[in-house]
């Protein structure tokens, strides 16, 4: 059968250009068929490989542990994909291995905001599609732990924290850091009826707006025991990103007018200081945070994450715009670099790490807009997973997307999110109700159901 699906992929792909005809429903249900097809290629390779660890290394055949001991991230965070494409015995013998194996009493220092996204919000999410309450139960106990990095002078949260002993270090953060946390912890004050969660990760994420510059932006790293600006250097990349997406996002989830607020002025200075229109298209720079003025031109595979953004706010022709610059970085290459000079077009961090962020984005402008050309670019997306990033045990980052030389990795993230979205870019739309949904910025749905 999958032969006969990889066949089908070379051929359908080949034939249609971004210009071609509306796709039929019978062919995007057989590109999602492929989808499952190579996530269960990669899952059964770390289950060959990488068994009760956290991460599969494809090229070596063997496994990484973030920690002295494995947190299972690999399983958690690929948990609700399991679901969401069907595969309910799979999902549920997985589901059953992580809370008979699954303990969060480990004497280690953890890093808060990979955790919270990844595990926190992977068991939420796969609470809320299986209903079983043993999840919610370990979601809480980890939400407990996790409590004391709130603790600074500010109620910005440190960097790290040991989940036995509660011990707090790190106190250089970064925005992203800082305000990725109220949808994990506020969809667990929900669920449990216990207020604090949300509100120590609420306060986290004001006390950081509010220390935005007087032109309104925030720079790449702070302080969280003074509040004081380390690096002023603003943009939406990597370490300030998901910031501006949990703003928006938090607001849509929880109905809170104070994220809707926040939101709202800080699009409002993003757009004014970062957007930037060149003869390559339009994109999103980096600038001093007190004076606005442009540092570089550098944009990367993270960024890509935006376009959803300006999407769910309805700002469909900005949305459209960035995909479209987003698309030209990975057809430059054949399929994403890390970072490139969007002047020049030049890559300047050449590694691809199977992110989704592109995906993402297509995924989203294709709900909004029903605009086929978004599906087209998701088989252009899946056609160069398959071309340059699979091998015999799963599939692997990209050292060099030039050179197309192989890196030995496979995060999490290309289970969770990756080929998440490109599943349900493919899928038919009630395999998820998008607008019941929020997603973190792991791809683990949270229904809005307060």
């Amino acid at each position: 059968m999958k032969f006969y699906l990889i066949l089908y992929l070379n051929t359908f792909i080949f034939s249609h250009s971004l210009s071609s005809q509306t796709i039929s429903d019978k062919q995007k249900s057989e590109l999602a068929e492929i989808v499952k097809q190579e996530f269960l290629h990669s899952w059964n390779a770390y289950k060959t490989y990488a068994w009760e660890h956290d991460e599969l290394k494809p090229l070596s055949q063997s496994f990484r542990d973030w920690y002295s001991e494995s947190l299972l991230i690999t399983p958690v965070d690929a948990l609700d994909a399991f679901y969401l494409m069907g595969l309910n015995e799979e999902a549920d013998s997985i589901k059953e291995f992580i809370i008979n194996n699954l303990s969060f009493d480990k004497d280690f220092f953890v890093k808060n905001f990979e955790i919270t996204i990844r595990i926190l919000g992977g068991l939420l999410s796969s609470y809320q599609i299986s209903n079983d309450k043993r999840l919610l139960k370990l979601a809480e106990d980890l939400g407990n732990r996790l409590l004391p990095v709130f603790n600074s002078q500010t109620g910005m949260p440190y960097m790290f924290i040991n989940l036995k002993s509660g011990e707090v270090k790190g106190e250089i953060s970064n925005p992203a850091e800082i305000g990725t946390l109220l949808i994990e912890f506020g969809a667990l004050s929900k669920l449990t009826g216990n207020p604090v969660y949300y509100d120590k990760a609420k306060k986290a994420i004001t006390e950081l707006f509010n220390r935005r510059s007087p032109i309104g932006l925030v720079g790449t790293t702070v302080n969280v025991e003074t509040g004081e600006w380390i690096d002023s250097t603003s943009h939406i990349s990597g370490r300030i990103d998901s910031y501006y997406e949990y703003l928006l996002k938090s607001a849509l989830l929880f109905d809170d007018k104070d994220c809707k607020k926040m939101w709202d002025k800080s699009i409002e200075v993003v757009n004014r200081y970062l957007a930037h229109n060149t003869e390559t298209g339009l994109w999103y720079c980096q600038t001093n945070m007190l004076t606005g003025e442009r540092i570089s031109t550098n944009f990367g595979a993270l960024d890509a994450f935006f376009p959803a953004v300006l999407a769910l706010s309805i700002d469909l022709t900005k949305a459209e715009q960035l995909q479209e610059s987003c698309y030209k970085m990975w057809t430059t290459f054949g399929i994403e670099p890390e970072e490139i000079d969007y002047t020049t077009m030049e890559a300047t961090s050449p590694v691809y790490h199977l992110r989704p962020e592109v995906i993402e984005s297509a995924y989203y402008l294709y709900f909004f807009t029903k605009d086929e050309r978004y599906v087209e670019m998701g088989k252009t997306f899946l056609e160069s997973l398959i071309k340059y990033c699979k091998v015999d045990a799963g599939y692997t980052a990209l050292e060099n997307v030039v050179t197309k030389e192989k890196r030995d990795e496979m995060e999490s993230f290309f289970l969770a999110e990756t080929l998440k979205y490109l599943y349900l870019l493919f899928a038919p739309a009630n395999t998820l109700d998008f607008s019941k949904v929020i997603f973190n910025t792991e791809a683990h749905p949270i229904k809005k159901i307060w």
